[in-house]
């Protein structure tokens, strides 16, 4: 019997504790490609690489059965899955997985954010396909309470599949209580985005992107926003057919 083939990807980079943790958590469930960037590429969101790419095998080890390799990628989240698809997975992949993404990707955040861009691309190549983000940027978060959740949630969407341009963003809370919700995305945006300072030497402007995160429904419980916020994990089911269809009458 053919076992599942499970390709992982992150915008943490190789290195990273989230995407480490998340391959001890899998090791058991099938033959794993992990290609992922060489360094953080937070934000990068579906950016891809118009510029010559490189690619690294870093380790490969065998648990029982089941086979790992760890490659890096120069490029951004969603290089490294049109790469490893292209040049290294032997068929196409059963499931992919995004993270263990350091910090929260709910709500707008979404947009932006490498990780779900890695589910994307999957799901606009038929695989199934998670994002996992757990709310703590500490670069040695705990994600340990998260394994029997991603082995369920796996589990489920290798025996079940999802449907067509359609993956799932998770978003787990640093301080979880257990409960898991499918929610909405959360409406909310982005405030006070550019930060001016003054070079000491010349006097000259740069400028940080920097900012703060408003919820413009925050009594709203359906949101994902809400869940992170008291505790709850969000799944918020995701779709890369963009289109709105209440407006495919505009020109009529």
């Amino acid at each position: 019997m053919t076992k599942p083939l499970i390709l992982i990807a992150n915008d943490d980079g190789y290195h990273a504790k989230g995407i480490n943790a998340l391959i001890d958590m899998l090791k058991d469930m099938g033959d794993i490609i992990v290609c992922a960037p060489e360094s953080a590429r937070s934000g990068f969101s579906r950016a891809f690489s118009t510029t010559t790419l490189s690619m690294k095998h870093r380790r490969h080890y065998q648990h029982g059965e089941n086979s790992i390799d760890v490659w890096s990628c120069s490029g951004t989240p969603v290089d490294c899955v049109k790469m490893a698809y292209a040049k290294l997975c032997p068929r196409k992949a059963d499931i992919l997985i995004g993270g263990i993404n350091h910090g929260d990707n709910a709500s707008t955040n979404l947009h932006y954010s490498g990780t779900v861009g890695v589910v994307m691309e999957g799901a606009l190549k038929g695989i199934p396909s998670i994002a996992f983000s757990l709310c703590d940027y500490d670069d040695d978060a705990d994600f340990e309470p998260m394994r029997e959740l991603v082995v369920k949630m796996v589990k489920k969407v290798l025996a079940e599949g999802l449907p067509n341009y359609v993956c799932l963003n998770v978003n787990v809370p640093k301080e979880w209580n257990g409960e898991v919700r499918t929610c909405r995305m959360a409406r909310g945006h982005w405030r006070n985005e550019v930060d001016e300072c003054r070079h000491p030497g010349t006097g000259k402007p740069y400028y940080w992107m920097t900012g703060y995160y408003q919820n413009d429904e925050p009594e709203a419980e359906d949101t994902d926003a809400w869940a992170v916020a008291h505790g709850v994990a969000s799944v918020t089911p995701l779709t890369a057919d963009q289109t709105c269809y209440d407006l495919l009458s505009f020109c009529q």
